[in-house]
């Protein structure tokens, strides 16, 4: 994958660093360590920790992300891409156990998002032209995607069972990319708490878990999707993940309208409504999945988020109008000069 990386990418870091940097106190004991993996930009801070004691557990963490990145590529020769090849042709595959696991966590969360997480769609995002480290330019055939449409592959297609998976429908392809950040965050948080590190910020191009503090907590910022700068910031509790899902991150424009990589599997077309839509959860992997199935909801994502037992959302509509849940409502803070129109929406 190429190491030139999109300028949202390179925004994102940006902001986060003004934000820790605007809360971080005079020397304080924090170290950084940044690298490029699943095609974005990785920082990891640990608050606390010295050098000696970091710096093994750090390059196992940038092993293990590179590793992921090669084993789930969607489009490039990995184990996934191998899998979904023997799928294609013969409708199943062996796959290693520590694949599998992740496998069976994604099922899980298709199901409980009603199929808006959709794992199953990497033939759709090839259809797209977003498998591919350039943005593509131009809208599918409507018939190609009538036709993906007619055949629609779903997770509920796939089983798996004794180290392999199989299934009847040809079309079933799968890309991880929904959920794979969240993944490695929750394993590099893992092996931090198991070398005995337990303030820590993991995040994978804006998206992150956070443990502990450093002194106080941690306060992220959260991107405006139509304006530079942070549009509400979030002071983390402990151990928790926040993840955003937007329109900005990966498009392109044909005939003045924005076309993005967050697809609706039941229309076969980039999803419609929502601008930008955050979570917080404890898990890393679940708040990845659960923040592109309530983008994809629109708004029905109350009825998601609760089947997802996701209580902290905040959407940011394509009108700029902001709703979130009551219990986001209470951890956010606006950062613009000019605070935006708020509707409260409750959980089902």
């Amino acid at each position: 994958m190429r190491t030139e990386l999109p300028k949202h990418l390179h925004l994102l870091a940006l902001l986060a660093a003004i934000l820790l940097a605007a809360c971080r106190p005079a020397e304080a004991p924090l170290l950084e360590r940044r690298f490029i993996a699943l095609g974005t930009i990785v920082d990891i801070t640990l608050f606390g920790v010295d050098a000696e004691q970091a710096d093994p557990v750090l390059a196992a963490v940038e092993r293990d992300f590179h590793r992921l990145h090669h084993d789930w590529h969607a489009w490039e020769d990995s184990r996934l891409t191998a899998i979904n090849t023997a799928l294609q042709q013969g409708g199943q595959a062996p796959v290693p156990a520590d694949l599998m696991a992740v496998l069976e966590r994604a099922r899980a969360l298709n199901r409980s998002s009603d199929g808006l997480f959709e794992p199953a769609i990497g033939g759709l995002m090839a259809l797209w032209g977003f498998h591919s480290n350039d943005l593509p330019d131009r809208v599918p055939d409507a018939a190609a995607i009538e036709a993906w449409l007619a055949g629609r592959p779903r997770m509920t297609d796939l089983e798996l069972q004794d180290g392999r998976a199989r299934t009847d429908n040809p079309r079933l392809q799968l890309d991880l990319g929904a959920f794979a950040k969240g993944v490695a965050v929750d394993r590099a948080i893992a092996a931090l708490r198991a070398a005995g590190i337990d303030n820590a910020i993991v995040n994978a191009g804006g998206d992150l878990r956070a443990i502990g503090a450093r002194e106080r907590p941690w306060r992220i910022g959260i991107r405006h999707p139509r304006a530079p700068g942070v549009l509400a910031s979030i002071e983390t509790r402990g151990d928790e993940s926040i993840f955003t899902s937007g329109d900005y991150e990966r498009y392109f424009e044909a005939e003045g309208t924005r076309y993005h990589h967050i697809i609706d599997p039941r229309s076969g077309y980039p999803a419609r409504g929502t601008a930008s839509l955050t979570v917080i959860h404890t898990e890393a992997a679940t708040a990845d999945a659960a923040a592109p199935a309530l983008f994809v909801a629109g708004d029905a994502w109350p009825r998601t988020a609760a089947d997802m037992g996701i209580n902290r959302v905040m959407r940011v509509r394509a009108d700029g109008t902001v709703e979130m849940t009551p219990a986001m409502a209470g951890r956010i803070r606006f950062e613009t000069e000019t605070e935006p129109a708020v509707m409260l929406r409750e959980l089902p």
